[in-house]
């Protein structure tokens, strides 16, 4: 297979597993969608949609969540963990979106970046599931894919990130990064990985890596 046709198949074959993507973080707006991926650091999707409604019950727009103290947000969000820092970000974030965004979300890495707890990868999912903006975020499951499928050498997310978007199409950008966590969760996990499941990597995948699959298993 040529390097082309890997990339090819990877696309039809998550095209085929996953025709409809339901967007992780439950939210109704960029601010909301923003709150939540910061509070998705270092914690499952499932716990801060457990936890998003009770803040956002609250508040939900910068202008309520001002009046909130960190302490206030830092006792709600506890659950999700790095409540002392999320809770500051949270906080801070919303003071400057009204001070200098007239309380919008930006539109740009550059603004979003300069957020209190606003990384680059937070940045990216905004941009991309909030206002549709082509964006590559990685998370570990598609630095584990990428290194996995001899796509990338896996030394950090910011060589893999500009590995996939050389090698996929920009306009498979924003569904597939999704595709590709999905994939990851369901066929191809950090453990008790099963390669016969994971017909990606098996078909496409690094030689040194289907080589320690196999040795491990016996």
């Amino acid at each position: 297979m040529t390097k082309q046709e890997k990339v090819d198949f990877v696309i039809n074959t998550l095209n085929q597993l996953y025709p409809t993507l339901p967007v992780p973080l439950d939210h109704k707006d960029p601010y909301t969608l923003l709150i939540a991926v910061l509070m998705s650091a270092q914690c499952t999707d499932v716990r801060v949609n457990q936890i998003t409604p009770l803040l956002f019950a609250k508040a939900d727009n910068p202008y309520d969540m001002i009046k909130l103290s960190v302490e206030e947000i830092r006792d709600i969000i506890r659950p999700v963990g790095l409540s002392p820092m999320k809770s500051k970000g949270i906080h801070g974030l919303s003071h400057i979106l009204i001070d200098k965004h007239d309380g919008e979300v930006p539109q740009t890495y550059e603004d979003l970046e300069e957020l209190p707890a606003v990384g680059h990868k937070t940045a990216a999912v905004v941009l991309s599931q909030a206002f549709g903006i082509p964006a590559f975020p990685v998370d570990t499951h598609i630095h584990r894919l990428m290194y996995r499928w001899n796509f990338t050498t896996g030394k950090n997310v910011v060589q893999t990130e500009r590995d996939a978007k050389r090698l996929f199409p920009i306009e498979t950008w924003n569904n597939l990064h999704l595709q590709m966590i999905f994939y990851g969760r369901e066929y191809s996990p950090a453990r008790g990985w099963d390669l016969e499941k994971d017909i990606i990597t098996k078909t496409i995948g690094r030689a040194s890596v289907l080589k320690d699959y196999y040795k491990k298993k016996g």
